[in-house]
């Protein structure tokens, strides 16, 4: 594998923004593509925003910033990937987007570009069949907020090559990040773990055996969690949590991880979170 020095990122959200964001910061060139201009308008300025924080901070100089900022080119086109030696796909948790987005990156790539998945519950071996190059697929979930998070879980597919993993774990270093190894299964290791408890969470609340506030002051103040269940599923948004559920259930085959009716009816109303305004909790 030669040596990494344009990364693509696919999807201008909330996560695609924060790794092209540590990326640019770390040095490498990024090509940051999503399929509406307002959506890429948004995540550069986020982008900037978490820059200049940086700075505030004493993290990083003005320069640094301007540098980092330059580093990133946005666009509409897919086709403008065609240089990049390595992608990074951060689109919505469904398979079907991610089928179609990496049979249109095996295409427009380099052949011995690498490309990973930021999904953080999909099999990488199954989104690694839709490619031509399933050794050179990967997982690599990071945590939001991304600049701030150290932890990228490194998942390898049935067949992702050991050249293939050893490239993304140093990538991960280098964005001055910590990469765990973990095999591929559904939700990996953070949200099978983690996805239960806010699901049984969410069940405490529907069954009245206490109010979101108690529930996440017991995780709080019990368990030293800096902050509760249901405050970090309005973090990540309760269309997510749904989504990682159904995952969890069809690739495990277990009825524990039934999605909480309660959780499907806040999806089905819009209160998604901390996006939409309201979830547990209401924000402004």
């Amino acid at each position: 594998m030669s040596e990494l020095k344009t990364i693509a990122v696919l999807g201008a959200g909330t996560m695609g923004n924060g790794i092209a964001h540590v990326c640019a910061r770390s040095g490498f060139n990024v090509v940051l593509c999503d399929i509406k201009q307002p959506f890429l308008d948004r995540g550069l300025a986020i982008i900037e925003n978490n820059l200049a924080r940086e700075v505030t901070k004493g993290k990083l100089t003005q320069d640094q910033a301007a540098q980092s900022l330059a580093r990133i080119t946005p666009t509409l086109h897919r086709e403008s990937l065609n240089t990049c030696d390595l992608a990074i796909e951060a689109a919505n948790e469904q398979f079907e987007i991610k089928s179609a987005l990496f049979k249109d990156l095996d295409r427009i790539l380099p052949p011995e570009a690498i490309l990973a998945t930021n999904t953080s519950s999909i099999s990488i071996t199954k989104i690694a069949a839709q490619t031509n190059r399933p050794d050179q697929v990967i997982g690599m979930h990071f945590f939001n907020p991304v600049p701030v998070m150290q932890l990228v879980e490194v998942i390898r597919g049935l067949q992702t090559s050991q050249a293939t993993f050893d490239t993304v774990q140093s990538l991960a270093q280098q964005l001055g990040k910590t990469p765990v190894e973990v095999n591929d299964a559904a939700g990996f290791v953070s949200n099978r773990v983690l996805m239960p408890l806010i699901n049984e969470a969410i069940y405490a609340v529907m069954e009245g055996v206490a109010t979101p506030e108690a529930v996440d002051k017991v995780f709080q103040l019990g368990m030293a969690h800096p902050m509760g269940p249901l405050t970090l599923a309005d973090f990540i948004g309760l269309d997510v949590c749904l989504d990682i559920m159904r995952v969890l259930v069809a690739g495990l085959g277990d009825p524990k991880y039934r999605p909480c009716p309660l959780l499907i009816r806040m999806v089905d109303a819009g209160w998604l979170g901390r996006k939409s305004g309201r979830g547990f909790y209401t924000y402004t």
